[in-house]
């Protein structure tokens, strides 16, 4: 069995305070993107053991600590998961700020609840995924959200981006979710995002929705914001880094083709719906 896991964006995101916990209280809309992953899972009745291998971009680190793993591992703790055979193609940029691991991560639920026929209810699928990051709950619904708590915590809004036009640009430049809190201030605002988004177009974004990690990141990484110029001198009517970085999207009012103007970046080009 084959699944897609897709990419996000965050349309504006405030940091708002720090829980005790060590995780941030936020508010942010995440929007699904047509860029993906490819997950592959064969089970093998015959073995109890979990394989794991990947292609396409190098995922760091050891592989048990990744999240499509760790899917498999939370769930196997409650259900009888046959052995299994996981292969991940990687596409989505790692270190990007578009939430490719987590959605990994989702999928992994949903196709071990298809494939093995567990029966998982939509709120099942939501506690496993909440527990292996805070954009993976996001993942399970797939649809445009608002999320807040930690991120972990979402509900669906009647957002549309139908027939704009994204450019996503990724300059390579790998920024840490831990190193990008480390550079931002909690501050409290009294700005509706939900509200602000549901009522404005995006040619009315620019100078309210915003990133609370950009002004640090922009400071410390002078090429992420020549990008973000170069959207706007293009025609962008809105641009924005997405979560923590270092990808920047921009949405336009018709279809452009800006790949020859970032040689050196991953260039990532589609209609929205």
């Amino acid at each position: 069995m084959i699944g897609f896991p897709n990419a996000k964006i965050n349309i504006g995101l405030q940091v708002l305070s720090r829980r005790d916990d060590g995780y941030h209280n936020i508010c942010s809309v995440l929007y699904p993107i047509g860029l993906k992953d490819a997950l592959e899972l064969i089970p093998n009745q015959d073995k109890q053991d979990i394989v794991f291998s990947s292609s396409g971009i190098p995922v760091p680190g050891d592989s048990s600590s990744n999240l499509c793993l760790k899917a498999a591992d939370l769930i196997r703790y409650d259900y009888p998961i046959p052995g299994l055979r996981i292969h991940l193609h990687k596409h989505i940029p790692i270190g990007a700020g578009l939430g490719g691991g987590s959605s990994d991560g989702a999928r992994m639920i949903k196709l071990l609840n298809d494939c093995c026929e567990l029966g998982l209810s939509w709120g099942e699928m939501h506690h496993y995924a909440r527990q292996l990051g805070s954009d993976c709950s996001f993942f399970i619904t797939n649809k445009p959200a608002i999320v807040t708590g930690r991120g972990d915590e979402t509900e669906s809004i009647n957002l549309t981006l139908r027939g704009y036009y994204l450019v996503l640009v990724y300059p390579a430049v790998h920024i840490s979710t831990k190193e990008a809190y480390a550079m931002v201030t909690p501050e409290p605002v009294e700005f509706d995002l939900e509200k602000f988004l549901l009522n404005h177009s995006p040619g009315e974004w620019k100078d309210l929705v915003k990133n609370d990690f950009e002004p640090a990141i922009l400071k410390k990484y002078p090429e992420i914001e020549r990008i973000k110029k170069a959207l706007y001198a293009s025609g962008a009517l809105y641009a924005s880094m997405s979560g923590s970085g270092s990808s920047v999207f921009a949405i336009f009012q018709k279809q452009v083709s800006l790949k020859e103007q970032f040689p050196e970046c991953f260039v990532w080009e589609e209609e929205l719906k």
